[in-house]
């Protein structure tokens, strides 16, 4: 069997477990690892990989990894779909999904490749619960409930933002799909809470929610990274009322997205080109081995 050779994009958190699903998976083979500093500094867990500073310096890579900051995602996946790479993302603001998969459709039909964004929790594994759901009672709502947990891109989010040297953003359902988000950042010197505040409330990933802001000594002692979801639907199957369904989640976030990656990564190689969210791939296709087996397996 010929293995998919993958290279990680960015070597944070969401990097790390998925160089660590990469290496658990039996259809996959590691490329290589793409970091700003390149093999500068690098960490003793690379020892055996090639460490370097632009994709172009790995050999025969079938699919990229974006794990970078959501915002830089179109860009570096941009850069990679002419090399004849297909891109993975866990590219997470909802409302731009749709331009974001406008934007890269045209460039993966001419390169013949394939890109799968928004794969994360949520979105991502997520959205397909949701999918199945709304399939099984089509009248009706959803309440997507997450928390309590930190958000990984809504910590990146605050971590951009002028005077702040790091934070964290912890989300807390309040129910029916309504969620505050509290807001822990420290300061660079010169820098005011009450302007750090305000440039966090107006970025979209915070204008929709009720948003609290703190200053604290030290973010690091507040972090964890676990996270978790509660969905809910309620409504009508053909005529029958009262229909319930529920799905709940406790999670460490990055480990999580790590793994959805290289779920679509896989998934990647046996689509056509064209960009895909993740409600539009077959699920078995996620998973390895071939599909008679699985059928067999799961059905």
């Amino acid at each position: 069997m010929k293995h998919i050779r993958a290279a990680v994009v960015g070597y944070g958190n969401v990097g790390r477990f998925a160089l660590e699903a990469l290496e658990a998976a039996p259809d996959f083979e590691v490329a290589g690892i793409v970091r700003r500093m390149g093999a500068e500094n690098k960490p003793l867990e690379l020892t055996e990989y090639a460490v370097v500073k632009d994709i172009r310096e790995l050999k025969d890579v079938d699919v990229a990894i974006l794990a970078c900051p959501t915002r830089l995602c179109p860009d570096y996946a941009k850069t990679i779909l002419p090399l004849g790479i297909n891109t993975v993302d866990s590219f997470d603001i909802h409302t731009s999904i749709v331009e974001y998969r406008r934007e890269l459709t045209p460039i993966n039909k001419s390169t013949n490749t394939v890109s799968v964004i928004a794969a994360g929790w949520d979105p991502g594994s997520d959205s397909i619960v949701r999918t199945l759901m709304q399939s099984l009672a089509p009248k009706g709502l959803s309440y997507t409930n997450f928390g309590p947990g930190m958000s990984m891109g809504h910590s990146v989010c605050v971590r951009s933002k002028q005077g702040v040297r790091n934070a964290l953003s912890v989300t807390i359902p309040l129910g029916e799909g309504i969620h505050r988000r509290m807001v822990y950042v420290e300061l660079e010197d010169g820098a005011t809470l009450e302007q750090v505040t305000k440039d966090i409330k107006a970025d979209p990933y915070f204008a929709h929610d009720e948003t609290h802001v703190f200053q604290v000594e030290c973010v690091d002692t507040l972090r964890d990274m676990g996270h978790g979801v509660n969905l809910v639907r309620k409504g009508v199957s053909g005529k029958t009322q009262n229909q319930r369904m529920e799905f709940n989640m406790s999670i460490n976030n990055p480990a999580l997205t790590g793994q959805v990656l290289v779920n679509v990564a896989r998934a990647s190689m046996r689509l056509q080109p064209g960009c895909y969210a993740m409600v539009e791939i077959p699920v078995i296709d996620m998973l390895p081995g071939d599909r008679e087996s699985l059928i067999g397996q799961l059905v």
